[in-house]
């Protein structure tokens, strides 16, 4: 072999190790790119369209367990208005959650914890808001208990049966007697749990007088996510309500 070709085999192989570094480099930019182009719609989509929250009490049993993880449609109310019996997620009006204290955390798991919530796969604002299912819209008239033990919204009674969980040979949807009108820009919500829900019905002696200002509402809840086990689309019973809008007024 000559010197020559040595030289042009040596010059060849440098300028195949360069080529391939360079298809390495080329790799991981595209991998970052990717990555960050994902990090970027994750949170596009947790802040305009869709998030997830865990459910931190049991105050919607059995439609929610606690710790169930549910994804809230975000474009509701601002695009999709509410309608009677959704399940809504909203900011504490003030008085409904006790004061919390937050926990210090290593810097590591603070850093994972703000990063997984920066891309909507984890809610640690969770405990400072609440969820309950939509009872009466602004106007409504909502009454609480017939001979039957039923709730009326606007005169109509409501057979709740399909989501409310009531305490063993209770017949009452409430154990305590309401007659309210709800305001403007407000709302009236109740737990599906009635024997342990703190809502509407318990709130009077807060500032909103127990009704939920719709500004706060964060979204529709409209399916459980996690655990796989209890997988399932979140309903509004949209004929549990039928006849309440011709009774308005």
């Amino acid at each position: 072999m000559t010197e020559d070709t040595t030289m042009r085999e040596d010059r060849a192989g440098s300028a195949s190790a360069r080529g391939r570094q360079r298809g390495i480099l080329l790799f991981l930019r595209d991998l970052l790119v990717i990555f960050v182009v994902a990090v970027l719609v994750s949170f596009l989509i947790k802040t305009f369209l869709i998030r997830s929250f865990f459910i931190p009490s049991q105050s919607m049993e059995m439609t929610l367990v606690k710790d169930d993880r549910i994804i809230v449609n975000q474009l509701v109310p601002e695009v999709t208005p509410i309608s009677r019996g959704d399940v809504v997620v909203f900011k504490d009006p003030g008085g409904w959650l006790p004061a919390r204290v937050e926990e210090p955390q290593p810097p590591l798991i603070a850093a994972v914890d703000w990063f997984m919530a920066f891309v909507g796969l984890s809610a640690p604002d969770s405990n400072d808001h609440l969820v309950k299912r939509v009872i009466g819209l602004p106007g409504d008239h909502v009454v609480c208990c017939n001979a039957l033990g039923q709730m009326s919204v606007n005169g109509v009674p409501l057979d709740e049966s399909a989501y409310v969980a009531l305490p063993p040979g209770d017949t009452k949807v409430s154990e305590v007697d309401f007659d309210e009108t709800v305001p403007e820009g407000a709302l009236w919500v109740m737990g599906d749990n009635r024997g342990n829900s703190k809502d509407s019905r318990f709130n009077g002696d807060t500032p909103l007088k127990g009704f939920v200002p719709i500004d706060n509402v964060v979204g529709r809840a409209f399916v459980v996510s996690w655990p796989i086990s209890h997988w399932a689309w979140l309903d509004n019973y949209p004929t549990v309500f039928e006849g309440v809008d011709e009774g308005a007024g």
